[in-house]
């Protein structure tokens, strides 16, 4: 069993930290979903909260996974329309400014968005756990204001777009 070291990236922890908790999320909605399925159908009953628990849990580990996604530039790109421009690094540095521009631009809109449903969740509960429904649109909102974080620095520091992630064809 390996320790962790001091010298393990803030990413790489961070990476881990999401994979577990979509693991966690992964398989306690599949248990759940599993026990309903054999009460429903081997005993004519079944567990109600089994539904609203893995629509919560699937909402959660979609923006973890979202989230964690961005720092390893896994979400959807359109490097074909952006790798001809290498060659001019000028119109490349502008090109990037005005794509994390944008991107920020998402994030604040999905953010103060998903913020405006989390009020409204605060005053009312689901139907079968009674859990607050500003739990179903908060994740949208820490998934929208962590990668608008991560985009601000790599603004502040001129990160430079990375188009060599592993896909072939976008």
């Amino acid at each position: 069993m390996s320790h962790e070291t001091s010298d393990t990236p803030p990413e790489s922890l961070f990476r881990r930290l999401c994979n577990n908790l979509m693991a966690i999320c992964l398989a306690v909605m599949a248990v759940s979903v599993f026990v309903n399925v054999v009460l429903r159908y081997g005993f004519g009953s079944g567990v109600a909260a089994s539904e609203e628990l893995s629509r919560l849990l699937f909402v959660w580990m979609v923006f973890i996974g979202a989230t964690a996604a961005y720092p390893a530039g896994e979400h959807m790109a359109f490097t074909s329309l952006v790798a001809g421009l290498r060659t001019r690094p000028r119109v490349m540095a502008v090109v990037t400014v005005l794509i994390r521009l944008l991107v920020l631009l998402a994030c604040v809109l999905i953010g103060w968005g998903a913020w405006q449903q989390v009020v409204v969740g605060l005053d009312s509960t689901s139907v079968v756990l009674r859990y607050p429904t500003a739990l179903l649109p908060l994740p949208a909102f820490l998934c929208a204001t962590a990668i608008g974080v991560m985009v601000l620095v790599e603004l502040i520091k001129s990160k430079p777009l990375d188009l060599g992630h592993g896909a072939d064809v976008e």
